[in-house]
């Protein structure tokens, strides 16, 4: 007699339909990883191949830029260490009143450098011109300072000022006005220097009123050397200005306290002395 499938085989084979499901479902999750890398590969190949060329030229010309400033700051550090080299050992030759070693030392600058040490080179040549007693060279370097535009302003005002200076008993005091005439403005860095030199260049000039408002404008001007203040006070009274203010502030701040009394001369409060009989 045959026997009835009991319970337990059922759940047997629910169970091996369970095994067989999950073992499809990992079948089914490796292909799909196996595929995805596939595609992700795919991808990939077809991106080099694609942009594969002008990404590595891009990478190139980045390190080579790199390289490139890297090796340009190096250069421009290691030249302008020799320039700074070469103008202070000019100035030791300076010092050592060894005027034409001084010149011969900074020619190198002159016309292979940047701006502003191509001015310092020229600056210190005409220092040792003046040493000489070659002024008119002196001038012709200054001149050139001042006529560089690509020389940093105040190095070309500077030179402005020391050509007229340097200059200035051979130039026609008109010109030293025309040259000067900017730098003389209270507002500017060189009103000092500069507005001596046009006050004298217009005393010379018979301009009398001129010259007196540029002195007693320096006078007034409590930014610059006192030394120069004193000179521009002293020619602005001459010229019939009065620039003090306060006469004894004055002497105070130059050091000068009220005369003292002569021997035997009343002190204040005191009665006169009487008359002889």
């Amino acid at each position: 007699m045959a026997r009835k499938p009991t319970g337990g085989a059922k759940t047997g084979n629910k169970n091996l339909e369970k095994s067989k499901a999950g073992d499809r479902s990992r079948e089914d999750e490796i292909l799909m990883r196996e595929i995805d890398e596939a595609v992700r590969q795919d991808d990939t190949t077809r991106f080099f191949q694609r942009y594969g060329v002008p990404l590595g030229v891009l990478i190139v010309a980045v390190l080579a830029s790199m390289f490139g400033y890297w090796w340009w700051e190096s250069s421009r550090e290691a030249r302008l260490e020799g320039q700074s080299e070469l103008i202070i050992s000019a100035l030791d030759s300076i010092d050592a009143r060894d005027f034409e070693g001084a010149s011969e030392k900074v020619d190198p600058l002159i016309d292979e450098s940047t701006p502003g040490a191509r001015a310092s080179a020229r600056f210190v040549q005409a220092a040792a011109a003046i040493e000489q007693g070659d002024t008119v060279r002196a001038a012709e370097l200054y001149a050139t300072i001042a006529g560089d535009a690509d020389t940093p302003e105040p190095l070309r005002n500077l030179a402005r000022i020391r050509e007229v200076a340097t200059d200035f008993d051979r130039l026609d005091p008109d010109e030293v006005i025309a040259k000067l005439g900017g730098l003389s403005q209270p507002d500017n860095a060189y009103f000092g220097s500069a507005g001596e030199l046009v006050a004298i260049a217009h005393l010379e000039a018979g301009n009398r009123a001129e010259a007196a408002e540029v002195f007693a404008a320096i006078a007034q001007d409590d930014t610059l050397p006192e030394t120069l203040q004193s000179r521009a006070r002293q020619m602005a009274g001459l010229l019939g200005v009065d620039t003090i203010e306060d006469v004894d502030e004055l002497l105070e701040a130059e050091g000068v306290g009220p005369a003292s009394a002569p021997p035997g001369a009343a002190q204040q409060g005191a009665p006169p002395p009487a008359p002889p009989q």
